[in-house]
């Protein structure tokens, strides 16, 4: 059951090519730009690892803004293969954070998300694809990528339940700052 349970202790959180020129085609980016900004304010306030990724960001461009302007540190690691865990660099970045269950989101969820869901399970880490902070252009396509990582093992969660669940009790500083975000 060890798997289920979130702690800011054992914790990353992982933020998938939400660029320029991918966000502007998707249908959903505002839902799932705000439950970034959510999960990047608990992480920052928690100092839970964090680390952003950027697919040929030549093509698709940078970070969109929004998201850059919040982060403790804008150092996106370039790749151009959709299974972050292939590129030259990747998993010795994701190492280096000392974590062992990792929480995605990110674009697009049956492709690059889904694709290094699958190559982080591989080797080893317990995964949490927050449902509500992915997307992908076409319904079907995400909800294809959802059901193909819940049918891997990879556990599939909301933006309020991990951040309640890493939280863990209410009255707290943390618990306050986090409650007036999301309302």
């Amino acid at each position: 059951m060890d798997q289920y349970f979130l702690n800011s202790r054992e914790v990353a959180l992982v933020i998938i090519d939400i660029q320029e020129k991918l966000a502007a085609v998707m249908k959903y980016k505002e839902q799932v730009i705000d439950n970034c900004l959510h999960l990047i304010e608990l992480a920052k306030i928690l100092q839970i690892p964090l680390l952003l990724t950027e697919q040929y960001p030549k093509g698709l461009g940078t970070t969109i803004p929004e998201i850059q302007e919040v982060l403790p540190d804008y150092t996106p690691f370039e790749k151009t293969s959709f299974d972050c865990c292939q590129e030259a660099g990747f998993l010795e970045r994701i190492v280096s954070l000392g974590r062992k269950k990792l929480i995605l989101t990110g674009m697009e969820t049956h492709v690059c998300v889904l694709q290094t869901a699958l190559g982080l399970m591989k080797e080893g880490y317990v995964v949490h694809v927050v449902q509500d902070a992915t997307c992908s252009r076409f319904k079907k396509n995400f909800k294809i990528g959802i059901d193909f990582m819940r049918d891997s093992g990879t556990i599939i969660s909301g933006t309020e339940t991990v951040l309640f669940q890493l939280l863990e009790r209410a009255g707290t500083e943390p618990f306050k700052i986090i409650s007036k975000r999301i309302k």
